[in-house]
């Protein structure tokens, strides 16, 4: 019986010893060590990630899932509808717009998830300073002094059947012109009728505010 329970509190001390040294090597990485072991960890899943709708640049694809157990109805219309209101930081201002790249990023995953394309009806609504986006390239050059990096985007959603709706009333404070904008943008009196005509027909909403990346 003494034998009984020694063995079993070598045993106990082994596993403790075990989770002590494991607890102690995770503690002993520097902040530059776990910053590189995320870094690793995220440039493996941005490696697997998938496109089925568009590449809108970085953050824009999907990560696989095997056998997920919700599936949304692939028979269902799905009206999804986008409001823009962010514009890159001032040193992102030669990447493609956060908002533009989450909206790919959001119909990639409706897709992904076996929502054929043609069950899609898209519409994004631009105002705030989102509308700088969407500068024709001349005007864009002029204003930051490099080509508007957005534009073969939003030509090639375009082409996708995505409708995109630029607000006169954000235009006129941010002293734009309709003539301004790439010729994909249509213009309302203002982005407030835009939301509440597509939100009363049914439309999801997803509201891209704030820059978080």
């Amino acid at each position: 019986m003494f034998r009984f329970f020694a063995s079993i509190a070598v045993l106990f001390l082994c596993i403790q010893a075990e989770a002590q040294s494991t607890t102690a090597t995770d503690s002993t990485q520097t902040p530059a060590q776990k910053a590189k072991a995320d870094s690793i960890r995220i440039a493996k899943l941005e490696a697997s990630m998938i496109y089925p709708f568009i590449n809108g640049g970085k953050n824009s694809g999907v990560v696989p899932v095997n056998n997920p157990d919700f599936k949304p109805d692939p028979n269902m219309k799905y009206k999804l509808l986008f409001e823009i209101t962010i514009f890159n930081r001032l040193r992102q201002q030669k990447d493609i717009n956060h908002g533009l790249t989450e909206v790919c990023r959001i119909i990639n995953l409706h897709i992904a998830s076996g929502i054929p394309e043609k069950n899609l009806e898209m519409v994004v609504v631009v105002h705030a300073p989102g509308l700088f986006s969407f500068y024709k390239n001349e005007y864009y050059q002029k204003k930051y002094n490099f080509e508007n990096p957005n534009i073969e985007l939003i030509q090639n959603l375009s082409k996708k059947g995505i409708t995109f709706i630029g607000c006169a009333q954000a235009m006129a404070y941010l002293n734009m012109t309709a003539n301004e904008t790439v010729p994909e943008m249509k213009i309302s009196l203002t982005a407030q009728t835009v939301l509440s005509n597509y939100l009363l027909k049914g439309f999801v909403l997803y509201a891209i505010k704030e820059d978080k990346f």
